[in-house]
């Protein structure tokens, strides 16, 4: 009894061991993979017309991401139902594609399957080593100066964009029930654009990523997210933009707390 015992520990360290090896070799990608995308993107940035830069750039963010999701699928360290986002892909026109924001890697799974997305980020993201060069090339939009970040957006959509923006404005807290309360933006953009807002809930059994987890506690793999796709919701001619943003709240909040594996648990503390 005691040697099956032990036979079962060793067999799950060495599990633990090898997850641990495959997690960090596919972060590792990243990285390496990152900073010739940044170098290639700021060079292709100075030389390329705009109508050829931009789709550029989205392929090769696209590309990337497909490739860093494919390797966690293969390395058996996640599983995906992200199929309403392959059909979402197909539709053509302006939308704002609105995903609740759970773990650092949320828009890598859209990056992936939507190649003609119109990213609304941090700026510091842009002028991050590693995606600064790629991001800029793919004419993804800084939010540093609200205004300015409205005005872009507004006119990108109008002009047949897909943006993606999170509605929360960053990853939802640990001791958020369901979600951040939702910033004003996202209201605004549908509102002067006439574009509809496609809500995306993005469920998972894993913190991993979430703001404030500490980097180095391994999750429990495979990883299991699910990404469904929502309804189309417009802005109504004279409606109010605070009462549309509690309205299309109340909505993510409504979608998430309903049964389901993947609904959200509370967290414990960490340590």
């Amino acid at each position: 009894m005691g040697q099956i015992f032990i036979w079962i520990l060793g067999d799950r360290m060495i599990k633990n061991s090898c997850d641990w090896v495959l997690m960090a070799l596919g972060f590792v990608y990243w990285a390496v993979a990152g900073l010739p995308v940044t170098v290639i993107g700021t060079l292709l940035y100075w030389v390329l017309p705009k109508q050829y830069a931009q789709p550029c750039g989205k392929f090769i963010i696209q590309q990337v991401s497909k490739t860093f999701i494919s390797y966690f699928k293969v390395a058996r360290l996640l599983i995906i139902d992200d199929a309403d986002l392959k059909k979402l892909a197909q539709i053509p026109g302006a939308m704002i594609i609105a995903p609740n924001h759970l773990a650092l890697w949320d828009a890598i799974f859209i990056f992936a399957q939507i190649p003609d997305i119109t990213c609304i980020m941090k700026g510091a993201i842009l002028r991050n080593p590693i995606l600064g060069g790629g991001a800029r090339l793919a004419g993804y939009i800084p939010n540093d100066s609200t205004p300015q970040m409205l005005l872009s957006a507004t006119h990108a959509a109008k002009k047949g964009a897909k943006l993606l923006i999170f509605p929360e404005g960053t990853r939802t807290k640990s001791d958020a029930e369901w979600l951040n309360p939702f910033k004003g933006g996202i209201a605004l953009i549908a509102k002067y654009s006439h574009v509809p807002i496609i809500p995306v809930y993005i469920r998972s059994d894993s913190r991993f990523l979430e703001k404030g987890r500490p980097l180095f506690l391994k999750p429990a793999f495979p990883i299991h997210i699910s990404i469904k796709v929502g309804e189309p919701i417009t802005f109504a001619k004279g409606g109010n933009v605070d009462a549309f943003t509690q309205q299309l709240e109340d909505n993510y909040r409504a979608e998430l707390s309903k049964p389901h594996p993947l609904r959200r648990k509370p967290q414990t503390a960490y340590y």
